[in-house]
């Protein structure tokens, strides 16, 4: 089967809003076995989206919007679709019920009567509930083609497509079709390709696929067959095969991040970590926090963006930074030792460099130094990134800490 994403909103348009939404329903329709050819994007215009609606249904076994189901005057996407299929609008009681529901849990929020607005579902469709917001999504079959209508919000979206959508999907299939993620740290999309092209292209069920994400590569194993095992007994040899090729950078099967991964291990191994950052401006603690139960492992941290922060905060000697420079190896030992002395933490973290858009005069952008205190001593990597933005050499930087965490816990080299 085949889809087309429709985004619907002039803020998408205008480059207000990212259309996180479409990439989203992307990646999850990859996983079932569905191909995406096209993405839309139309303005809250009836016309255009009639237009846009006329064209995907003579190209696409399935159209999937996003957003236009709200209360205003321009949330016209249920209007625009019903049209477009013949479908009449009812009013539904139960979705109005919920939405009056809701507001009332959440009295700070004024009800007004547009918001029954929301309530108006085409014929004969399945109601999708929203489980975090007020617009219901819905779905329905007309001249051979599946519609989904899904909202905006990227919360609402995600939750409706999760708990409901893919289950509805899934019932178009009788066939079972399942993936397996290998995620990837140290090596670039281009060299892992080159890696496993042969593997890849010799292979039609299952299939095998990279896919370039921020600072890491990520690999799906996707398997079509009459049931669960069978895809599973399909997937399993090209799983050992792509962890024999790729061999250590393979940081994880169908784990979602590096920092998952790290609090994992700490947690399993009741070991904790605490972390200085300079470049970095905070982001590795960011990232170990974003993960529910890292209270446990991860102690705290420090984010030491000046010299009169590094000798303030963690006490190092300014002459050592005078005579090294803040990047160096030196004052990136110091700061993951003193901040697991400070902290009193089995593994202490240490990131110092230069994040750009200027360097220092010795050092070009994108070199930093990232350090990990331990008990068996202490471990630096020199990273020579590129000036591929700031936000690119922080992201990298403290995944590469993470990766020298993960290393360290499953007894590879740092």
């Amino acid at each position: 089967m085949t889809a087309e994403i429709i985004s619907v909103g002039t803020e998408l348009l205008l480059g207000n809003v990212a259309n996180t939404d479409a990439r989203d329903i992307s990646e999850k329709l990859s996983e079932l076995g569905i191909d995406v050819y096209y993405h839309t994007v139309v303005g809250d215009n009836p016309r255009r989206l009639t237009k846009a609606v006329e064209i995907a249904k003579s190209r696409s076994d399935i159209i999937i919007t996003t957003g236009g189901l709200g209360p205003t005057c321009d949330d016209l996407t249920k209007q625009v679709l019903a049209q477009a299929f013949g479908r009449e609008l009812y009013f539904d009681e139960e979705e109005a019920r919920r939405i009056r529901s809701w507001f009332e849990k959440h009295r700070s929020i004024k009800m007004t009567d547009n918001n029954l607005q929301q309530a108006y579902l085409p014929a004969g469709c399945t109601v999708f509930r929203n489980e975090v917001g007020t617009a219901p999504g819905c779905a329905f079959q007309a001249e051979g083609v599946h519609v989904i209508m899904l909202p905006g919000p990227p919360n609402e979206c995600n939750a409706m497509l999760n708990n409901f959508v893919v289950p509805y999907l899934r019932k178009l299939s009788r066939d079972v079709i399942l993936s397996h993620t290998i995620r990837v740290f140290g090596e670039g999309e281009s060299s892992v390709e080159s890696k496993l092209r042969d593997l890849m292209n010799s292979l039609s069920n299952p299939t095998l696929a990279p896919y370039a994400k921020e600072g890491e590569v990520m690999l799906r194993v996707t398997a079509k067959a009459d049931t669960a095992e069978e895809a599973e007994a399909m997937m399993r040899p090209v799983v050992k095969q792509v962890q024999e090729i790729l061999g250590d950078i393979i940081y994880g099967i169908d784990v979602d991040s590096l920092e998952q991964l790290v609090v994992e291990l700490l947690s399993k191994q009741g070991l904790s970590l605490s972390a200085a950052e300079s470049c970095t401006g905070g982001l590795l603690a960011k990232r170990l926090t974003d993960i529910p139960g890292a209270s446990k492992v991860f102690k705290g941290g420090a984010t030491v963006y000046t010299n009169e922060c590094k000798s303030a905060l963690l006490g190092i000697d300014s002459r050592l930074i005078e005579e090294n420079g803040a990047v160096s190896a030196e004052v990136a030992v110091e700061m993951a030792c003193r901040i697991r002395k400070k902290l009193g933490t089995i593994f202490g973290l240490g990131i110092t460099g230069l994040a750009g858009p200027e360097g220092d005069g010795f050092h070009d952008v994108g070199t930093v130094y990232v350090a990990l205190a331990a008990e068996k001593g202490c471990f630096l990597r020199k990273l020579q990134l590129g000036n591929g933005g700031r936000d690119r050499i922080r992201t990298l930087s403290a995944s590469s800490a993470l990766d020298m965490v993960r290393r360290y816990l499953t007894g590879l080299p740092v």
